[in-house]
């Protein structure tokens, strides 16, 4: 891979003001930073704020997704015409998406043949790409055909082109005062994001780098960690508020818990004083979650950690998820891959996540398992208020790495059944195979045993789904849960699909096709492996079609009938539903109904389903035509 010109293609003008920039976000997805929609990755913003910072007015700096490119291929003159163009994009793991399609190298390269200015390559593409966006893959690294290859950060590249001409780009790391500069001066290119304001969420940096060595992991490759100050991030957080963002996850970090400690111990206060900051800034914020938490940090400072968690689950937002990187319960798979953890070290953190995060908005100390003084973890069973946890752990699984033999399926479906056994809750089991990079110690293995073990993954893959998930999101999100805020994003088969935002967000059907773009709160009738549906909360008892009457559990398509013929009812009450309990899930009419632990009462059905919906007087007409 080059660094240098490759192909000479012209200059770039003297006077950063009169300098064309068009930024194209190819998206990213890496162990600590995610950038895929409906999240933006700090690389676009921060690189926009690197050309601001070196001259360059906000109004000659043009953003694009890749998305944006192919659906309206017009854009692509903004790629041809600027003087500077530069792509950020990158997957370093695999990884299935809803929001968005990440960029395919081919596409990535024909982007720099439109380009007829100076382009710039940068992100985590820079450690190499594959064939595909997949698991089981070799990767190498190539420039695609770019002037300039970033192989240090491509916010500094950058700003480095635009300071001093094309013989002043090199391979640096920005620092940390750089980065309280370009974040707050790059904010403003969220506005340009198609999903801007109201579907988009900001992946927030914290720190990067790890100080540990796990041999798959691109992370280190970033350097020991180093952390922002609270203030920095709560500035940044201001800035993106300011620019209408409402939505936040502080993802960019190899271990929330290490915040404004030595690198491994936690710091309480720090974490308070940065989530307190956050909520001080931008208190009509809708979503506040974080991604990754070390659990070999809370089994070797437990009260420590304990009061960080609890800080954290105090201003947090529900169904945030603490991702745990325990890799393989295989004890022979962790030697060989330098892996910290443990199973039973994994299964003590999980424990204390629940304890301490586990709890339910609405919950009380009196339906709680811990002490009568306060609300503890896990909030399971019929008194639990019917809102996501405030905070659950989620567990990374990585397959094909060196050591792995017919009894590494064993020990990980031991340890998750275990983890079930003891009515404990994970929010997401991350099942993948692994990527291997250069730089890496898997660059020596390859994608080699991956491959040889493809058809025993999928088969045990499968039966984690059934035996775990299944009933593991039962307990997670049961029947009658409420689920504020889904975004609707597609049709298909008769219903509408949508999630809400946040870290790993769960997919919901609800059924009737509604209108796409539109957010409306859900209740929970049922679940799948790693899906649920549900429907539209609170449900009007009098307007409510066949298919979303038969969606309550105990109703089937004969009692559905019953309760049209029955219609209108004043109360739900007055419905005779048999089995089945629609208290948790309807009204009767145009009724408020208060969601624990949200000021905000349910939003009830929103726009209109197109389908069959049927009136009081028996008739039938479609909703919304």
């Amino acid at each position: 891979m080059t660094d240098s010109p490759a192909s000479g293609r012209g200059s770039l003008p003297s006077d950063p003001n009169d300098l064309s920039v068009t930024i194209v976000d190819g998206y990213v997805d890496e162990p600590a930073h995610f950038g895929v929609p409906p999240y933006i990755s700090t690389y676009p913003r921060y690189t926009a704020g690197a050309l601001v910072d070196a001259g360059v007015p906000e109004s000659r700096i043009t953003y694009h997704t890749i998305d944006e490119l192919r659906d309206d291929r017009s854009k692509r003159a903004d790629v041809a015409n600027a003087d500077l163009m530069v792509y950020v994009g990158g997957m370093t793991v695999p990884g299935k998406y809803v929001g968005g399609t990440p960029a395919e190298p081919d596409e990535v390269r024909e982007l720099g043949w439109t380009a007829d200015g100076v382009t710039l390559l940068g992100g985590p593409v820079r450690f190499g790409v594959g064939e595909e966006n997949a698991g089981a893959q070799e990767t190498e690294r190539d420039d695609l055909d770019y002037d300039f290859v970033a192989m240090g950060d491509v916010e500094a590249a950058a700003y480095d082109l635009v300071r001093e001409g094309l013989e002043g780009f090199g391979n640096r790391m920005r620092d940390n005062a750089e980065i309280d500069r370009w974040a707050e001066k790059g904010a403003f290119v969220v506005e340009q994001h198609p999903n801007h304001p109201d579907y988009l969420i900001c992946e927030m940096e914290t720190s990067r780098g790890c100080a540990y060595r796990c041999s798959f992991c691109t992370e280190p490759l970033y350097g020991s960690p180093a952390f922002r100050e609270a203030r920095s991030v709560v500035d940044e957080v201001d800035a993106l508020s300011d620019r209408g963002v409402r939505h936040f996850r502080l993802g960019r970090q190899a271990d929330i818990l290490a915040f404004g400690g030595d690198g491994e111990a936690p710091n309480p206060d720090a974490l308070r004083e940065l989530y307190g900051g956050i909520r001080e800034v931008a208190p009509d914020l809708r979503t506040l979650h974080l991604d990754n938490m070390n659990p070999v940090t809370i089994t070797d400072y437990p009260e420590a950690s304990r009061e960080a968690i609890r800080v954290i689950a105090a201003h947090n937002t529900p169904g945030d998820t603490a991702a745990f990187g325990l890799e393989s319960a295989d004890p022979v798979v962790q030697e060989q891959n330098n892996l910290l953890v443990t199973a039973e070290e994994c299964l003590e953190a999980v424990r204390a996540v629940n304890e301490e995060g586990g709890w339910r908005p609405g919950d009380g100390p009196e339906t709680t398992p811990g002490p009568d003084d306060r609300v503890t973890g896990p909030s399971t069973g019929p008194d639990a208020s019917p809102r996501l946890p405030k905070l659950l752990p989620g567990i990374n699984l990585v397959h094909g790495l060196a050591g792995e033999r017919p009894e590494t399926y064993e020990h990980n479906k031991r340890f998750l059944q275990t983890v079930y056994d003891e009515g404990l809750m994970l929010r997401r089991i991350n099942i993948r195979q692994v990527m291997a990079f250069a730089g890496t110690e898997m660059a020596e293995t390859g994608a080699d045993i991956a491959q040889e073990h493809k058809d025993q993954f999928q088969a045990y893959k499968k039966e984690v789904r059934e035996t775990v998930d299944n009933p593991m999101l039962d307990r997670v999100v049961p029947p009658g849960t409420v689920l504020p805020d889904v975004h609707l994003e597609y049709h298909q088969d008769g219903k509408t699909f949508g999630r809400q935002l946040g870290t790993y967000a769960l997919l919901v059907a609800v059924p009737g096709e509604r209108e796409l773009g539109t957010a409306i709160d859900v209740a929970i009738t049922d679940h799948g492996y790693r899906s649920v549906t549900g429907v539209p909360y609170p449900l009007d008892v009098n307007a409510a079609s066949m298919d979303e009457l038969t969606a309550i559990p105990g109703i089937n398509r004969s009692k559905a009938g019953d309760i049209v013929v029955g219609r209108p009812y004043g109360s739900v009450a007055e419905v005779d539903s048999g089995v089945a309990d629609l208290s948790r899930f309807a009204v009767a009419d145009d009724v408020d109904v208060p969601i624990p632990g949200r000021e905000r009462a349910g939003s009830g059905p929103g726009p209109a389903a197109r389908s069959l919906l049927d009136r009081r007087d028996g008739s039938s007409v479609g909703r919304g035509d």
